[in-house]
């Protein structure tokens, strides 16, 4: 049984079609395996060894999964990079996993690599060593590092793998308790039994799967998919980024029979698609509810011959842990939770209020055993202990209940982090960018529904004489982080609603929802020039 990442993939039939591009261009499994081998040697020669870390800014593709899989027999640490992210995020990933290497695209998005590093402060480039650039020769320096092109960096193949089964192979970022995100590590042997028990859950292994990856691999959502298909040895559709119209054409042409992906991709691939069925080879599509607009979605979809099975899964145990039944109705199936794929993997509630494990039906958090769990919190062990009880269950602070068949249904969030563009944030650190503005004394987020999904609103008091410029304040958070994470509002209060409690006075969070959801108003653009700031009473 193969318990590391590498030689998981090298049981696959090498002649096999690994990655398949939008052009069609295919790279078999064989093809990215000697390409890691090539890459592994470049990166020994740069003095990457097991333990180091490397971080992988790179769209979806061949070059993502060869430089994973490169790290993977070094036994060096991959660190997901979110294309999203902007300089500050950026910098504060590299600084804190102490990154030897940057593998970028000389793209991203719209805009070049080498601009939104050069916004990269300089004090969190200490540790890095080098710059790889995907995509394009690159001549001009990377924040003082001359880039090197990923070909230029292969060479004579790595001769053996030295990564083991206990070696750390991936981080993610997640949502902390604290403005910084926390930092989740993976293990090798976690990582191949993840994969394993997706192929067998999701039916991988039967020879005409064919997967279509929505979202990035560089988040657990799509790593888990990743890895359910390496286990299979099955083929990936594979496009850079997600459109709604051209997956829905690679769906049909390329015969798709498993995607998963956010309520909001399968809502836009369902309206850029004519026909009863436009996706006749889907056996079916695990989704997750960011939109709750969407709620007739699970009915339209059956309607047009597309099966909905809700799923569960977090960075601490990676996508995919749970999956509804397939013969379930759908009432059941439209809900996020559903039956631990792993024959290993346990869930439990636990009654907030009493503290014992509440009964079927009963809402508590959830708890969850298996061995996809994570290794723990990067360099943070008080906060690893934590999130385990004395049992080896992971606390994951979501609010849901148990099912009488050892499934559970996931109702949401127990705190108030913020679910945006298809990921989990903390208000705090939205926050914590906005109150870098002196004009503010203090500041609140909650999340809206706009045009286009979810975006975040922020209520702001001012600072004793000062005026709020709305618009000033959009553009410093669009600069400092991801698109998604930037308010589409900022409103100015003279005070937030607050209600006297047991533990003192706290913020009426669910009365700024309110009070967001008017500001931005049912009409109006995510993303649009607000029209002006409002003081709303």
């Amino acid at each position: 049984m193969s318990d590391t990442f590498h030689a998981m993939f090298d049981a696959a039939p090498a002649g096999r079609p690994c990655v398949i591009a939008p052009d069609g261009r295919v790279s078999t499994y064989g093809e990215i395996g000697a390409r890691s081998r090539a890459l592994a040697q470049g990166f020994a020669r740069l003095g990457i060894g097991r333990g180091d870390a490397v971080a992988l800014w790179l769209a979806n593709g061949a070059d993502w999964l060869a430089v994973f899989l490169a790290c993977a027999r070094l036994g060096a640490m991959a660190v997901g990079v979110n294309a999203r992210f902007r300089g500050g995020e950026i910098g504060e990933l590299l600084r804190r996993t102490r990154a030897r290497a940057l593998v970028a695209g000389a793209q991203q998005g719209k805009l070049p690599g080498r601009e939104i590093f050069a916004t990269v402060p300089s004090a969190d480039l200490v540790a890095l060593n080098a710059v790889i650039v995907a995509g394009a020769e690159e001549a001009s320096p990377w924040g003082g590092h001359a880039p090197v092109p990923i070909d230029r960096l292969c060479a004579e193949p790595l001769r053996a793998d030295v990564g083991q089964p206990d070696d750390r192979a991936m981080v993610f970022t997640t949502s902390g308790t604290t403005r910084a995100p926390k930092l989740v590590a993976h293990v090798q042997r976690g990582i191949a039994a993840h994969g394993r028990d997706v192929a067998a859950a999701f039916g991988l292994d039967r020879p005409s799967s064919v997967v279509q990856m929505l979202v990035p691999f560089a988040g657990a959502f799509g790593f888990a998919q990743m890895l359910g298909a390496v286990a299979a040895g099955c083929p990936m559709v594979v496009p850079p980024a997600f459109d709604a119209g051209d997956c829905a054409r690679l769906a049909r042409t390329r015969k798709v029979t498993n995607m998963v992906g956010t309520d909001d991709m399968l809502d836009r691939m369902l309206a850029a698609s004519d026909g009863k069925r436009p996706f006749p080879d889907l056996r079916f599509f695990g989704h997750a509810n960011f939109n709750p607009a969407l709620v007739d979605l699970p009915e339209r979809a059956q309607e047009r011959g597309v099966t909905l099975r809700g799923l569960f899964g977090m960075s601490e145990t990676l996508a995919l842990f749970a999956m509804q039944p397939e013969d379930a109705a759908l009432a059941r199936r439209r809900e996020a939770g559903g039956l631990p794929v792993s024959p290993r993997g346990r869930a439990r509630v636990r009654d907030v209020a009493s503290g014992a494990l509440a009964a079927p039906g009963v809402h508590g958090e959830i708890e969850l055993k298996g061995p996809s769990l994570m290794a723990g919190y990067l360099d943070d062990e008080a906060a690893t202990r934590a999130a385990f009880t004395e049992d080896g269950f992971l606390r994951t602070g979501d609010l849901g209940y148990a099912t009488a068949d050892g499934g559970f249904v996931h109702l949401g969030r127990m705190g108030d982090v913020l679910r945006l563009g298809g990921y989990l944030v903390n208000p705090l650190e939205i926050e914590a960018t906005v109150l870098e503005n002196p004009s503010l004394a203090a500041c609140q987020v909650v999340e809206a529904q706009v045009e286009g999904g979810v975006r975040p609103v922020a209520f702001v008091i001012p600072a004793p004489g000062a005026t709020v410029e709305e618009p000033a304040i959009i553009a410093h958070c669009r600069e400092r982080l991801a698109a998604f994470k930037a308010p589409v509002r900022v409103v100015t209060v003279d005070a937030f609603p607050t209600v006297e409690g047991p533990n003192g006075v706290k913020v009426r969070r669910d009365e700024l929802r309110r009070m967001a959801q008017k500001a931005v108003g049912s009409g109006r653009q995510a993303g649009a020039p607000p029209a002006g700031i409002q003081r709303d009473r």
